[in-house]
């Protein structure tokens, strides 16, 4: 059997109290997101570490926004603020220190780290860190989801695969499309880690579903 990593296991144990506060089954789970009972328990014991699809998707099913996987979210009235590690020096202006804000480590290694010490529902702001050669799917699958996604690369080279084509950003290049657009983001250098800042809007007065 694979080694659970701690993060592995983390994200496993989110998405199984994420599931079982949704009243979801782990098979009605699995069947909705198109794997077997099997390979969804073994990313909820953290035998498997799922990717930036595979876990958007789940999240997607069970009804939560990726947040959910960093916060203490409550499926039935979404917590904003996130209260662990984060001071109020001034009244009204929160502030976490560097490197207190959780990070999650996916498949292959990419890594999600929210970027604010408040967390709103509707809107998630997060860093992705692609290490060389890895993608947001290992198979080529692309995802697609609620919202509308605007992101810029920071450093390193990403190309952002469409149906339709492909982009490839450099440092300070940016791109915004609809969420519900089928998308893969791609790291090709194997020597380069591509490190990318990302705003989602999932809900804007009913505008964006």
């Amino acid at each position: 059997m694979p080694e659970r990593s701690e993060a592995a296991i983390g994200i496993g144990s989110r998405l199984r109290q994420l599931r079982t506060a949704s009243g979801r089954s782990l098979a009605s789970v699995a069947e909705a997101v198109g794997i077997s009972s099997s390979a969804l328990s073994q990313i909820e014991t953290g035998v498997m570490q799922p990717s930036v699809n595979r876990l958007i998707e789940i999240v997607g099913v069970i009804g939560v926004p990726v947040s959910a996987i960093f916060d203490d979210y409550d499926v039935l009235r979404p917590v904003e603020l996130d209260a662990v590690a984060v001071a109020e020096p001034i009244p009204g202006v929160k502030v976490a220190a560097p490197g207190v804000v959780d990070s999650t480590i996916l498949g292959q290694g990419v890594v999600y780290r929210r970027l604010t010490p408040v967390a709103f529902e509707g809107i998630d702001l997060f860093e992705s860190t692609y290490p060389p050669l890895t993608a947001s799917s290992v198979d080529g699958a692309m995802l697609v989801h609620s919202g509308y996604e605007m992101g810029s690369v920071v450093t390193g080279t990403l190309r952002f695969e469409f149906s339709e084509g492909s982009v490839e950003l450099g440092p300070g290049g940016s791109l915004a499309f609809w969420a519900t657009r089928p998308h893969r983001v791609v790291n090709e250098s194997a020597d380069a880690t591509a490190v990318a800042v990302w705003l989602t809007l999932r809900s804007i007065d009913g505008v964006v579903g």
